[in-house]
């Protein structure tokens, strides 16, 4: 298990700078983007064990993180095309 958050950054490297542009001009990524940092956060506050969660709990934030990427990768990729 790793305690180390995956921010949008480190989960698309290679699109840092559209990341950065999405989040200045776009206000629906800038919410999705807002979303996953939040349900990341929170996920990384219960494997580091600061937050308390049972483990079904910390497996439904990782299936809501999972569907956040889907969604911010199919905005990336509108977003190049």
């Amino acid at each position: 298990m790793s305690h180390v958050p995956h921010e949008l950054h480190d989960e698309f490297p290679k699109h840092a700078a559209l990341l950065h542009e999405l989040k200045v001009s776009d206000g629906h990524f800038q919410k999705l983007a807002a979303r996953y940092h939040d349900i990341n956060r929170e996920i990384h506050r219960i494997e580091s064990e600061v937050s308390p969660a049972s483990d079904q709990a910390l497996e439904d934030l990782k299936k809501q993180r999972l569907g956040l990427l889907d969604e911010v990768s199919q905005v990336l990729a509108k977003a190049k095309a």
